[in-house]
């Protein structure tokens, strides 16, 4: 598939995709949010009001009670994930509700996983810790052979009650430091304040912020890319800037065929009934 230039003044969504090591549905490499600072991505982003929620119950929250809180996630996810020439932000994808189903279900509850100590609360106390374990069992130049931690966490929250004290400190870090709430300050400063979260800089009880960052952006792109049933990527919008055509039962009728095929993609829905 070819790649679809937006200008010489500009980056696309796949140029930046396929330059970052972004993928569908997952992410790879270190920090990623520096590239997203492009002049394109400049725009602040409509936050859906109730009043202008029309898409039944895949528009409908179900876990966060606060529409504040509901407002901070939509900017939040449509900065990271923004509206362009090639196609809709994360907000008219539906992320924000996407997020929402999953923080009120087992994955937002961590139901089926370890949530016992020792607890690390941030990616640079793993790295740290891994450091020193390897220079007493290997040698003083063991921690240069220590690979870069991953995103990851082992807290005493669990996955919801992380995005709620998430949500409510970015308001007060927007607040403090910029005196305006989040959704009220301009693109450029909105993603400042992200971007303090990405690296650490932000105080935060029972996890360290990056970590929560890291969850935030892995929600905003599986909220854009995963299956419409699962309430995000309305209306296979995602997909159809990928021109992915969606879960297939078989390929067999087309197999042989050399060209390139654009294929109208469709969802589990299509398959499940209505």
């Amino acid at each position: 598939m070819a790649d679809k230039s937006t200008g010489t003044n500009g980056m696309s969504r796949r140029t930046f995709i396929k330059n970052s090591g972004l993928v569908a549905g997952g992410l790879v490499g270190g920090g990623l949010f520096g590239g997203l600072l492009t002049n394109q991505f400049q725009k602040k982003p409509e936050i859906l009001s109730d009043a202008k929620m029309s898409g039944g119950l895949q528009e409908a929250r179900v876990f966060i009670n606060r529409a504040e809180d509901f407002n901070i996630l939509s900017a939040a996810t449509e900065r990271l994930f923004p509206k362009d020439s090639l196609g809709p932000g994360a907000i008219e994808l539906g992320v924000p509700f996407f997020i929402d189903k999953q923080l009120a279900g087992e994955w937002g509850m961590n139901a089926k996983e370890y949530m016992k100590g020792p607890f690390i609360t941030n990616i640079q106390a793993a790295g740290n810790h891994n450091n020193s374990n390897n220079q007493d069992s290997q040698g003083p130049n063991a921690a240069t052979q220590v690979p870069a931690p991953t995103p990851r966490y082992q807290s005493i929250l669990n996955r919801s009650e992380i995005f709620t004290l998430g949500l409510r400190k970015i308001d007060q870090v927007a607040q403090e430091d910029f005196g305006a709430r989040f959704v009220d300050l301009a693109p450029d400063k909105q993603d400042e304040v992200l971007r303090m979260f990405e690296e650490d800089k932000v105080e935060m009880k029972g996890v360290g912020s990056s970590n929560f960052f890291y969850l935030l952006l892995q929600t905003t792109l599986e909220g854009a890319y995963a299956d419409p049933v699962y309430g995000g990527n309305k209306n296979m919008m995602g997909w159809k800037m990928k021109e992915y055509p969606g879960p297939r039962m078989s390929y067999l009728d087309k197999i042989d065929v050399e060209e390139f095929i654009v294929m109208e993609p469709e969802s589990l829905r299509n398959y499940q009934g209505h």
